[in-house]
């Protein structure tokens, strides 16, 4: 009898925006999401390289990868090398940004609520909230999102957390490794292995 040697599971991590712009991100709180999203990214790297399930690539392997000339070549780089390196998933790490200082919680993004994309992204969610104590705003069809549509993979974008509310922002700067592991516990728990 011979054993089928299970292949690893490929996720793309996209940490969201550019260290300048174009493409830069949202600012709060004396941070840069640009900054925060590299962080959570590396750490959620380093949790995916030492369990054997899994391969990962970054959009960002170093802290000034700067992707594209525009808004648009930012965005399509990321979603060519993870659809050229054939990746099973797609998460694009982000912050959100309110007006309302008090707007606090994570919450996701995908494409249709058909698919594997739309069960991944609570499964995220839920493990983030449970790890970092935000509340769960839950997940969201955005269809005009570029990394959503235009990825070959099921994709997810996650708003981690509002960088413009003083406690999120604290806590995605001085703790990214608790984000990381939440989205590494809800990868995990999706893919069930």
């Amino acid at each position: 009898m011979i054993l089928g040697v299970m292949m690893a599971i490929k996720i793309y991590v996209d940490q969201g925006h550019n260290p300048v712009n174009p493409n830069a991100g949202a600012e709060g709180n004396g941070l840069r999401e640009q900054d925060i999203t590299y962080r959570v990214g590396q750490e959620l790297a380093v949790l995916l390289r030492a369990d054997p399930n899994y391969e990962v690539r970054l959009s960002r392997p170093t802290e000034d990868t700067q992707l594209g000339t525009s808004l648009n070549s930012s965005l399509q780089a990321r979603v060519q090398d993870a659809n050229a390196w054939g990746a099973d998933y797609f998460i694009s790490l982000h912050n959100n940004a309110s007006e309302i200082a008090s707007a606090s919680g994570t919450e996701s993004y995908v494409y249709s609520r058909s698919g594997q994309a739309f069960p991944l992204a609570e499964s995220i969610v839920t493990s983030v909230t449970d790890i970092t104590g935000l509340p769960d705003r839950g997940t969201f069809v955005r269809s005009g999102l570029y990394v959503l549509r235009k990825t070959a993979m099921p994709a997810v974008l996650v708003e981690l957390g509002f960088i413009t509310n003083p406690g999120d922002a604290a806590l995605m700067s001085q703790n990214p490794g608790l984000f990381a592991q939440g989205v590494y516990q809800g990868i995990r728990n999706y893919t069930g292995v």
